[in-house]
């Protein structure tokens, strides 16, 4: 019985393991994305022209990896 316990508790433990793996990843890169974004808008205040060209810029660019992903 321990043997069969084991055998179905190990990928289950794996499945939970690669879920946490990827929640906190995909996290972390919104985080990342996030804080690059309130960067950007806070450096485009400075040169307000420069700014709106490179955040239409960015929004582009994430428009289409969304597309492709």
């Amino acid at each position: 019985m321990e043997g069969a316990a084991s055998q179905i508790a190990l990928p289950i433990l794996g499945i939970v393991a690669a879920a946490a793996v990827t929640f906190y990843t995909v996290s972390f890169m919104e985080l990342r994305d996030k804080s690059f974004e309130e960067l950007d808008e806070k450096y485009s205040e400075l040169d307000e022209s420069d700014g709106r060209q490179r955040r239409a810029r960015r929004r582009a660019e994430r428009q289409r990896k969304k597309r492709n992903d």
